[in-house]
């Protein structure tokens, strides 16, 4: 039970990527606060696991919420040692049809949600001993994704974030570090067969197949790996692993 009393935060927590992290890292002990915009998820996720999820309604992009939420999640089970921002949007649309509500939207989820997520975390985990900050980003955020500028742009953006921080807080035991999946089996993925469908005129298998021909062992990549390289982050033995940008698409970009 490496993480044993460690309380850890996970943004996007009720499904997905976000709920696989929370449940490693709650069978390795940990306390962890899950947040996203539906409560009914996030409770039914918190049921279904082991018992240490705390589901905890919160919008990234309601920047006084989240303020509010993280800070009484650290009433509730002390500061936060762990900070996984990985809440987040997929949609892509060409930049002639982007337009500032499109854009900011995207921003303000991807990015804003991002910065917002581990500001108020870091007033925490800054007064305790150690700690772990990983931004959820995205194989896009390392490479462009045709058809998506916005969100390659948002994804990126996270890189230079948590590049920004750790240099920042570079000596100090608080290490940042970005997490870069390629298509995972996720809802998203579902919504989008939809979407490449629908723009492109091609049935929902050929647009299921793009995605999975854009990972390069051809398979959609489970969260389960993508939670075990967040555990590995998160671990002791990990300290040295800082700034960095962990690809997980199946082969190099």
């Amino acid at each position: 039970m490496v993480f044993n009393g460690i309380h850890a935060l996970v943004t996007g927590g009720g499904s997905g990527i976000g709920l696989a992290i929370a449940s490693a890292l709650a069978a390795e002990g940990a306390t962890v606060t899950i947040t996203g915009r539906r409560l009914d998820v996030l409770q039914k996720a918190a049921e279904a696991d082991t018992g240490r999820l705390d589901p905890v309604q919160m919008d990234v992009t309601d920047e006084a919420q989240t303020v509010d939420a993280i800070a009484g999640a650290v009433d509730r089970h002390g500061p936060v040692k762990i900070c996984v921002a990985n809440a987040g949007i997929a949609e892509g649309r060409s930049l002639a049809k982007t337009d500032m509500e499109f854009w900011r939207r995207i921003m303000a989820t991807n990015l804003d949600g991002a910065m917002v997520t581990i500001r108020e975390s870091l007033k925490s985990m800054r007064q305790a001993d150690w700690g772990r900050v990983i931004a959820v980003s995205s194989i896009a955020g390392v490479r462009g994704l045709k058809g998506a500028p916005a969100y390659t742009a948002s994804k990126h953006g996270m890189i230079g974030l948590v590049r920004g921080l750790s240099e920042d807080f570079l000596g100090s035991p608080i290490t940042f570090n970005a997490i870069c999946p390629g298509y995972v089996d996720t809802d998203i993925v579902t919504r989008n067969v939809t979407s490449i469908s629908e723009r492109a005129g091609i049935s929902a298998d050929a647009a299921r197949d793009i995605m999975i021909s854009a990972n390069r062992h051809n398979r959609l990549i489970a969260p389960q790996e993508v939670a075990r390289a967040a555990l590995w982050l998160c671990h002791p033995e990990a300290a040295s692993v800082n700034g960095q940008c962990i690809e997980i698409s199946g082969g190099q970009t």
